[in-house]
């Protein structure tokens, strides 16, 4: 890998829920209830913006009725 192509860096807690809009605490139960990708550091969460962006357009964000109404209008 030469210099111009960059490694994606780790995003923080803080970094995530600003680039989410969400809340502190909505976050870790993303992680546990809905398989958020995330890395624990030590005693940090860490996040790469590329996996949160996949997780989220495949759905691991949306409420569950969401998700299951979006099925039924597929079939």
């Amino acid at each position: 890998m030469n210099k111009d192509q960059s490694i994606e860096k780790w995003s923080s807690m803080d970094r995530i829920t600003d680039y989410l809009d969400v809340s502190r605490e909505t976050v870790p139960q993303w992680i546990i209830n809905r398989n958020m990708p995330a890395h624990k550091v030590g005693r940090l969460w860490k996040f790469k913006i590329s996996e949160v962006d996949a997780w989220i357009c495949s759905g691991g964000a949306a409420e569950n009725s969401a998700v299951e109404e979006v099925k039924s209008d597929e079939q």
